[in-house]
């Protein structure tokens, strides 16, 4: 049930509360993703390989895909507020752990804890912010609180490499902590608090599965993030093999900034042209592909190809979520678990699949992203037409 005004009344959007939930997710992604920018130094200090301390990314994300269901119900009936300073409160702890310990197997140990907070708080902030406001506006509150998801990936590696550079790896995992303590503070002063989900009414997840619509949106979740991450993975080789290995920096930025303008724009007309914006994010990436495929060669091109990928990259995590609430109703964090972990698996497996092509036949990376990404393109319409039937029935 939305905590807000009558539908038929004009409604601000409680930006306060939506910001702080952003910042928790910002938060979450910058945990994530900041070891791929620190990997040398980190490596050097705790004895171990680049390749080996990469690994705290990827059991990140494993972790997070594993975890993020079963967690997930398991907290189902916990006051959303409480839940959402613990898991706050967990990455203060996880980060100093990271910060302070010598031991690779404990870094580990806490980046597997992270992993798991994260699957939490995504879940839970998707629903927390569409139950904020009345559903005709769930869509934009949605893209205020998952605003930290792009920001976070596009600012994270970069930032956390020059910081890494100016003051050492490991205060990098300090300031993240130190960035959770006066979130506790402003999620405890600006987030209203929502009851968890009563005993009675709870689902499990193989029943949320047979929602209508549920499980062409999974699949459809799967394939879009194993096409993006199959090919952003190494987009670096990419730009290598075009011969413009320089400019990944600037490319990767133009992504970055793109995926916020993506957001933006998914936010203004998700929730009357749901199916629009599955087609033009998906339809738009593949394009991207076949583009960077066939004019690398070209500078302009191949930054402007990148651009417009973080353009139609920017919104599609959001509307997932939303479409997910959509469909699902008063389950929807069960849902929304179940979104995650498809998500995060695939980003995992889009990886590893990425490295085979490319150890394989390089040339074919995109064209195998363009290929996977027609199965969104195909099941969008099925997605959009359970999202009119729940809504009709609502």
């Amino acid at each position: 049930m939305n905590l807000a005004a009558p539908p038929g009344r004009a409604t601000k959007l409680p930006l306060p509360a939506l910001l702080a939930l952003a910042t928790s997710v910002f938060l979450g992604c910058l945990t994530e993703v900041v070891p791929a920018g620190i990997l040398l130094p980190a490596s050097a200090d705790l004895g171990v390989s680049p390749s080996a301390t990469g690994q705290l990314v990827t059991v990140y994300a494993i972790t997070t895909a594993l975890t993020s269901v079963p967690l997930t119900a398991m907290t189902a009936g916990l006051p959303r507020k409480k839940l959402l300073l613990a898991l706050v409160a967990g990455f203060v702890v996880t980060n100093l752990v990271v910060a302070v310990s010598p031991w690779f197997a404990l870094v580990l140990l806490a980046r597997i804890v992270s992993g798991a907070i994260t699957g939490v708080l995504w879940s839970l902030v998707a629903n927390y912010a569409m139950r904020l406001v009345p559903a005709d506006r769930s869509g934009r509150a949605l893209a205020v609180a998952m605003a930290g998801t792009p920001v976070g990936f596009a600012l994270g590696v970069p930032a956390g490499a020059a910081l890494g550079d100016l003051v050492g790896w490991r205060w990098v995992f300090v300031v993240m902590a130190l960035i959770a303590l006066p979130l506790l503070w402003w999620v405890a002063a600006v987030v209203p608090p929502l009851a968890g989900e009563a005993r009675g009414t709870r689902a499990s997840p193989r029943t949320v599965l047979r929602t209508p619509g549920l499980r062409p949106l999974l699949a459809l979740v799967i394939t879009f993030s194993l096409a993006h991450n199959l090919f952003y993975t190494y987009l670096g080789p990419v730009y290598a093999r075009a011969g413009h290995a320089g400019l990944l920096s600037t490319g990767l930025l133009l992504f970055g900034l793109a995926t916020v303008a993506g957001l933006w724009l998914v936010g203004v007309v998700l929730d009357r042209h749901p199916r629009a914006v599955l087609l033009c994010c998906a339809a738009t990436a593949a394009c991207c592909f076949a583009v960077i495929a066939v004019g690398s060669h070209s500078v302009g091109v191949l930054l402007a190809a990148s651009a417009v990928w973080g353009l139609a990259f920017g919104g599609a995590p959001t509307s997932f979520q939303a479409i997910t609430a959509m469909l699902a109703g008063r389950t929807a964090d069960t849902a929304q678990s179940l979104t995650v972990a498809s998500w995060n698996g695939a980003v995992a497996g889009g990886a590893l699949a990425g490295g085979l092509v490319l150890g394989g036949a390089p040339v074919a990376l995109p064209w195998v992203a363009v290929v996977l990404m027609v199965v969104p393109l195909l099941l969008a319409g099925s997605v959009a037409t359970s999202v009119r039937r729940a809504r009709r029935v609502e």
